[in-house]
């Protein structure tokens, strides 16, 4: 009898101290756990039983891109935080750093990505490329030229494409947030061009 209490008292302990997941789960938990609360940010999970995959929504304030709506799915691998999220945009875009399949030229997600940058880095980029774009580093190189060398043309392609027109042979998605009272009634021909 006591040999079995001592094998269940071991068991209990072996319970104990193992971990409640691999490194890179604790890990996203911790970063999931310090995420900065904002207005203009939403995080979705699909299913919550995985938190290794979820969706960022974003609609900027100011700015080219105001009064849309982005999503971008973010996928973690069991080698986070030694490698960034893979971060997609699910819409079609007209943005100097988006590519039309959603690839997302942003430097932490690439080169500049350290471990000790979290989920809060990446969305924080997020906002920033959709506040300022950087014409410097582009995957649509037609949008960072034109954002480059007319910037009010720019801005005119930016607010058409944001209404789901289709320009140079590439069908945009409508982006448009309709709950925000701003939107009511806008289309391509009444948008405000910076």
């Amino acid at each position: 009898m006591l040999k079995i209490w001592n094998q269940k008292k071991s068991e209990v302990e072996a319970q104990r101290l193992k971990p409640k997941g691999s490194p890179s789960r604790i890990r996203l938990q911790k970063d999931l756990g310090e995420l900065v609360p904002s207005a203009d940010t939403d995080i979705q999970f699909p299913n919550p039983a995985d938190q290794t995959t979820f969706t960022v929504v974003y609609r900027p304030p100011t700015g080219f891109y105001a009064g849309g709506e982005f999503r971008f799915t973010f996928e973690v691998s069991e080698n986070f935080p030694h490698e960034p999220p893979k971060v997609l945009c699910t819409q079609t875009i007209y943005h100097p750093n988006i590519d039309t399949e959603g690839h997302v030229c942003l430097n932490v997600l690439r080169e500049d990505w350290k471990p000790v940058l979290n989920i809060q880095s990446v969305i924080f980029g997020l906002q920033m490329l959709f506040l300022e774009p950087n014409p410097e580093d582009p995957l649509n190189k037609d949008a960072a030229k034109l954002m480059i060398d007319d910037r009010q043309r720019f801005g005119r392609m930016v607010a058409e494409t944001m209404c789901g027109l289709s320009r140079n042979n590439v069908a945009y998605t409508n982006v448009l947030d309709m709950k925000n009272p701003a939107n009511k009634g806008r289309t391509h021909r009444n948008a405000h061009y910076y």
